[in-house]
């Protein structure tokens, strides 16, 4: 990696044709600010104030940027009509507002009976008490003395 000699003092600069060529290239591959002025050969304080004094400079950003966008925006409309689901999915959303649906309705009436409701849990039991083995019975003959020996 070099690096180049940075003047020390801001030098008095113009828009020369080869400046805003280079002002160009730094904004249409999406340079902002220090790093499109050091890309493009100035210090930042030079490019604010060439960019205060002089409108073309201006203009070669916004000319980059926007021929960067519409070189995008082409290969992604191309990519979709080609068949590819994420380019037309991506198109639908940032260019058309898009949104998927992020809700589902869901409608079920149903009617409930209560009479039918306690039928259906009195069947329940019924059912549940048929099923159930008898508890064993408890010996009657058991004496106090058994008890506490069990314990």
């Amino acid at each position: 990696m070099t690096f180049h000699s940075l003047p020390l003092e801001p030098r008095k600069l113009t828009a020369t044709e080869a400046r805003l060529e280079a002002i160009y290239a730094a904004a249409k591959r999406g340079l902002k600010n220090d790093a499109l002025a050091l890309c493009a050969g100035m210090l930042p304080a030079e490019y604010r104030s060439l960019r205060e004094f002089d409108p073309l400079v201006e203009m070669a950003e916004a000319k980059g940027r926007a021929d960067a966008e519409m070189e995008m925006a082409e290969c992604l409309h191309r990519a979709a009509q080609n068949g590819d689901a994420k380019a037309a999915l991506a198109v639908l959303q940032h260019q058309h507002g898009w949104v998927a649906k992020q809700q589902i309705s869901v409608d079920v009436e149903q009617r409930i009976s209560i009479t039918a409701a306690l039928e259906q849990a009195s069947r329940r039991v019924h059912d549940l008490i048929d099923v159930t083995p008898a508890a064993p019975a408890l010996n009657a003959a058991a004496t106090p003395s058994d008890v506490s020996r069990e314990t």
